[in-house]
């Protein structure tokens, strides 16, 4: 069993700040990828920001310039930096994690999320 908990959400104005942090914990062996996912009402999940084992990461072009991702391999934990915030980036945000299990199996994880809200 894998856990993600994640936390740091919350309501700021346009043009704040918030930090998103995902704490992987359970039967780990190693973490691959670890990334972040949002929801908008309405909407389809997408992807918003990944970072690899070896530190490579990719950003959906909205967020670019805006978001940082980034992780502690030692905290088993990836955060999500979030500056700039537009109402636009309202949403759920996700946390999700592939790890290989101590049984050598691979799993992809999902957080609880954590509600992000941007006033204008």
């Amino acid at each position: 069993q894998v856990q993600l908990v994640e936390s740091g959400g919350g309501l700021v104005q346009a043009g704040g700040s918030l930090r998103l942090s995902c704490a992987a914990s359970g039967s780990i062996f190693s973490i691959n990828a670890m990334g972040w996912y949002r929801q908008a009402t309405g909407k389809q999940r997408e992807l918003v920001a990944v970072i690899t084992s070896g530190g490579k990461t990719k950003y959906v072009d909205s967020v670019k310039g805006r978001f940082t991702i980034s992780r502690d391999n030692a905290k088993n934990t990836v955060y999500l930096q979030m500056n700039s915030l537009k109402p636009e980036d309202t949403a759920v945000y996700y946390c999700n994690v592939v790890v290989t299990t101590a049984k050598g199996g691979y799993l992809e994880v999902w957080g609880q999320g954590t509600l992000v809200t941007v006033s204008s």
